[in-house]
């Protein structure tokens, strides 16, 4: 059916598909455009020329996280940043938008309103700060219609996204592959739109670098008003290398771990804390007597134990684990590589109910089948949507049809009633599967990653594909709609997400600072807190770094309040900073504060001590336990110290498309200049010695790369000391 109650057009030019676009809408329009990956550059670029032409036209663009390749700020990042750029982003265009927003150009007839920041990517733009959408995840499609529906009804809106395309049995197919989180709610919006007089158009741009990924995200041509199906816009995929992991993330990683139950669901997001729990998980699954010492070690089981025990587990993973994510990033992939995401769930509440209580595996004995037909949905007799779904499922055969309240199997007709013993009988002996089918490991909304992460989807045969189902956010992120499968599905749920700053108190604070700036968006990290306190066997897990690296020095990520809230501590529960975890549900104020106290970083545990014993929050003689006063970086470092010397913790646990010499050199320049920042005069004496030094052989690879192995100016005489400095300094020379 054509939602859309018009014809399809197919455009193979993308001016062309502007000129159409315009002549349909009009010069005042709306472009939203889906997160990260999804946006069409062609488009995109295309439309922002011609309203950069024509002063006449109105654009305002909506969207999150418009990806850009890292630029350089001085000719020493110059020199590391240009091969790396032409090596991960060869072949990438820009968004032309986004490089005249930096540059100060964008005219006044186009507005940039964006729900998500790449993290502090923005944070002295006052354009970006003053049109950023604070939304939930799951109404952001709603908070989008809403600018032509309140404000702009004289304005056209227009979706535009990528799409990958694929042939099935002579029929071809559309996938919102690496987008399906706003898609699906904006399908169903722009015809309730046009209903109220709204002109809109969705508008897909064919790439075949994109993955075919199936689920909801799949549909056929009627779905979009235009299709642009020409290889010249198949621009390679923006790739988002791994971040190094330090030892705190690691700490953190480990904590996270044990909080995690086996058979249970999971839900992390991108960056290196993701990439700590995967390996710390990978490590409990493949190395159990060394993951059960490092755990020892930090004395978690001592501190923690009865948590553990009651919500996570430090055993392999026998059962596996079932992703439920809003963002399917790498992690899932190394989990499902390294045998522990695994568990299936199906899309039929009574096949899932069953497989929950134990009742019923992937083969289907007699005993379970008769189970089966015991449940009250299916008697007295079996109806046609009970059967559809529970044949999708592969309990029923494929090959059999619902007719007449009777399976044809087109020889035998069997009548659906089980109040009959020989009915029922029958249906068992001649219609039953062996195996379940059409299982699904992880439900995600969108996804982007590195470039091995999409060869990663692209090579996995059609049936591995298939277990990784695209879907809404509306579907993933909270319970509302289909709440009965989906609480079968997310049985043991952990939703893990990452703060910025928890307070004594419980309030943590992930998206702004408290003067207003807006360091990413909220995204979905209410819906998910908000569901593990909806979920009876759900946790929801908040990751914190304790302290954060300033200008001037360290400062705690612990405090006794702050001006900003993302998530209120009447919805708090476990808080996770590399010292340790604080299980807060159901405490009241005074446990809070002493667990939180218990896993800041110590060199800040007196101040706030302090401040909550003068707002009377605990007892005036109320002293932190010894066994947590030892909360040091260094502590951290010697505990890891045996197992980093064992391959285990590594800063690039899942691999990386950087060099080693990248490596190296990237870490020892971001400690120069942290340096600088905090001692001018420190870093330049060291830099003036180094002139009256030899260069020693080992820095050889490290200049060649950056290409100061031969300096021939006083200049770049001078960028050479600086590396050897930053070497020095690090440790590598």
């Amino acid at each position: 059916m054509n939602v859309n109650s018009r014809k399809t057009v197919f455009i193979e030019d993308m001016k062309a598909c502007v000129d159409y676009t315009i002549a349909t809408l009009g010069k005042k329009i709306v472009l939203a455009m889906p997160l990260a990956l999804g946006k069409s550059h062609a488009f995109a670029n295309e439309m922002y020329r011609r309203a950069k032409a024509d002063p006449e036209m109105q654009l305002l663009m909506a969207t999150a996280l418009s990806l850009e390749k890292p630029t350089a700020s001085s000719e020493l990042e110059r020199r590391m940043l240009e091969p790396i750029v032409d090596r991960i982003w060869k072949g990438v265009p820009d968004f032309e938008y986004m490089l005249d927003l930096r540059a100060g150009r964008m005219p006044a007839n186009v507005t940039l309103k964006e729900f998500y920041f790449r993290a502090g990517s923005f944070n002295h733009v006052a354009s970006a700060q003053q049109n950023h959408y604070s939304s939930n995840y799951t109404h952001v499609a709603r908070d989008m219609m809403n600018e032509v529906l309140e404000d702009k009804s004289d304005w056209g809106f227009v979706f535009c996204q990528l799409a990958a395309k694929q042939v099935i049995d002579g029929k071809t197919w559309y996938s919102d592959s690496c987008n399906a989180d706003l898609n699906l709610d904006l399908k169903r919006l722009l015809p309730m739109g046009r209903e109220l007089g709204i002109q809109g158009l969705h508008i897909a741009q064919v790439n075949s670098n994109l993955p075919f990924m199936y689920g909801d995200a799949v549909s056929d041509e009627t779905f979009f008003d235009v299709i642009v199906d020409n290889e010249a816009y198949d621009a390679p995929l923006f790739s988002v290398p791994k971040e190094p992991v330090i030892v705190a993330e690691h700490m953190i990683g480990l904590h996270v771990s044990t909080l995690i139950k086996d058979g249970g669901t999971l839900q992390v997001g991108i960056g290196s804390l993701g990439d700590a729990i995967s390996n710390a998980l990978l490590m409990r699954h493949h190395h159990p007597e060394d993951y059960r010492s490092v755990i020892a070690d930090l004395e978690v089981m001592e501190r923690y134990g009865a948590l553990v025990d009651r919500v996570g587990g430090l055993d392999p993973f026998e059962k596996g684990l079932y992703g439920s994510t809003e963002m399917l990033v790498g992690v899932f992939l190394d989990l499902y590589d390294g045998g522990i995401l695994k568990r299936k769930v199906y899309a039929d509440p009574i096949i899932q109910r069953h497989i929950n209580d134990g009742l019923l595996s992937e083969t289907i004995t007699p005993k379970a089948a008769a189970c089966i037909l015991e449940a009250e949905e299916l008697n007295p007799v079996i109806g046609e949507k009970t059967f559809a779904g529970l044949q999708q499922c592969g309990f029923f055969k494929s090959h059999l049809r619902y007719e007449n309240f009777g399976i044809w199997d087109n020889e035998t007709w069997y009548a659906a009633d089980l109040r009959d013993d020989d009915n029922r009988q029958a249906i068992l002996d001649h219609c039953i599967g062996d195996r379940l089918t059409n299982g699904i490991i992880c439900h995600g909304s969108f996804f982007i990653g590195a470039n091995r992460f999409y060869a990663y989807l692209r090579r996995m045969s059609e049936e591995e594909r298939k277990q990784f189902i695209m879907t809404g956010v509306a579907y993933v992120n909270q319970l509302y709609g289909d709440e009965t499968i989906k609480r079968l599905q997310r049985k043991d749920g952990r939703f893990i997400n990452a703060g910025m700053k928890v307070t004594l108190m419980g309030h943590v604070a992930s998206d702004a600072l408290e003067n207003g700036t807006v360091i990413s968006g909220v995204g979905g990290q209410y819906n998910f807190v908000s569901m593990a306190h909806a979920l009876e066997d759900a946790r929801s897990i908040l990751m914190v770094r304790s302290t954060k690296d300033l200008a001037h020095g360290v400062d705690s990520n612990v405090v006794f309040n702050y001006g900003h809230t993302t998530i209120p501590r009447h919805l708090k529960d476990i808080v996770v900073t590399e010292y340790g975890i604080a299980d807060l549900r159901g405490k009241v104020d005074s446990q809070v504060v002493k667990c939180l106290l218990n896993i800041a970083d110590s060199r800040f545990q007196p101040e706030l001590l302090e401040k909550a014993k003068k707002a009377g929050k605990v007892a005036s003689d109320y002293q932190i336990p010894a066994c947590y006063r030892n909360n040091y970086p260094e502590a951290l470092a010697e505990k890891l110290a045996t197992y980093k010397a064992k391959g285990f913790f590594k800063i690039f646990p899942a691999g990386t498309e950087f060099t080693d010499e990248e490596i190296v050199l990237g870490r020892a320049l971001r400690g120069f200049k942290a340096k600088a920042a905090a001692s001018r005069v420190g870093a330049a004496a060291g830099v003036v010695s180094s002139f009256f030094r030899p260069v020693p052989e080992q820095a050889l690879p490290y200049l060649k790369r950056i290409g100061l192995d031969a300096p021939e100016t006083f200049r770049d005489r001078l960028l050479q000391k600086v590396v050897l400095c930053a070497l020095a300094d690090d440790g590598a020379l």
